[in-house]
């Protein structure tokens, strides 16, 4: 059995490029409404897409949305974005924790600026936005998907970069938290992690280049996947993308690029 996401409404942290923006597009191609909350209001060099761009692609893709300027660090704009999506669709079914802010350095390298930046966007943002869709969510027996790893606590990931290490594992630790908070509501919480790189901004702003990364369409076909399953069935779970298609019967992933892929953060 599959879900029919037609109708339904989805509202999304950032989404104005890479893993978000393929994620609203496909969303949209299968009917349903999306609700983008944003920062980037004018075009930059080295971040290609603002949220004015992206509603304009959900819309030529034939869906409908509507899009915030707004952070996620604001408990003002995060209730102004459900708000929004609220009037315009009439409900919430699925919220899509997609927002994040990453840097890879040591201990003596991170910055308490730093510090705190991972940790309010990437954790309170997370908290925030869940937090104020919750009331729709129990409505319409919704999902919630945060795209944060598994908890793998090798020393190799432990001892990388604890600062960004624990703003990931709290946004994977709240999603199963609520899965095991709300499952008698029928809700479902869930994370979607990479296999491998990503072709983001991100990814080539922060890794130096997208050599051997994925384009971002494999994880918002993966993500379209688990939407579409029973809630009983994601619910409490962390995924890998791969895992996910192959059990969709997929086998060649080389048309999502990337040849001899680089495994992702997070990833043995």
């Amino acid at each position: 059995m599959t879900r029919d996401l037609a109708g339904a409404t989805l509202v999304m942290s950032g989404g104005s490029r890479g893993i978000g923006l393929a994620t609203a597009l496909a969303f949209a191609r299968r009917g349903g409404n999306v609700a983008l909350l944003a920062k980037t209001d004018e075009p930059h060099p080295a971040l290609p897409g603002t949220i004015h761009t992206a509603v304009e692609a959900i819309h030529d893709a034939g869906g409908r949305a509507v899009g915030v300027l707004g952070d996620v660090r604001s408990e003002e704009d995060v209730a102004r974005l459900v708000r929004i999506a609220v009037a315009a669709f009439g409900r919430i079914d699925v919220v899509v924790n997609n927002a994040s802010a990453i840097h890879t350095g040591g201990t003596l390298s991170t910055t308490a600026k730093k510090f705190a930046l991972m940790h309010e966007v990437n954790i309170r943002g997370t908290w925030l936005l869940t937090t104020q869709a919750l009331p729709h969510l129990l409505e319409s027996r919704g999902s919630v998907m945060t795209l944060s790893p598994p908890l793998n606590l090798s020393r190799r990931w432990l001892g990388a970069h604890p600062a960004y290490t624990t703003s990931k594992y709290g946004m994977t630790l709240l999603t199963l938290g609520w899965g095991a908070e709300f499952a008698a509501d029928g809700i479902s919480a869930f994370c979607l992690w990479p296999e491998t790189l990503i072709d983001t901004a991100a990814v080539r702003n922060v890794v130096g280049g997208a050599e051997g990364a994925r384009s971002p369409e494999i994880m918002a076909d993966a993500a379209m996947a688990l939407l579409e399953q029973p809630n009983e069935q994601t619910n409490g779970h962390t995924f890998m993308d791969v895992d996910v298609l192959r059990a969709r019967g997929v086998s060649d992933f080389s048309g999502y690029g990337g040849e001899s892929p680089t495994r992702d953060i997070f990833v043995d």
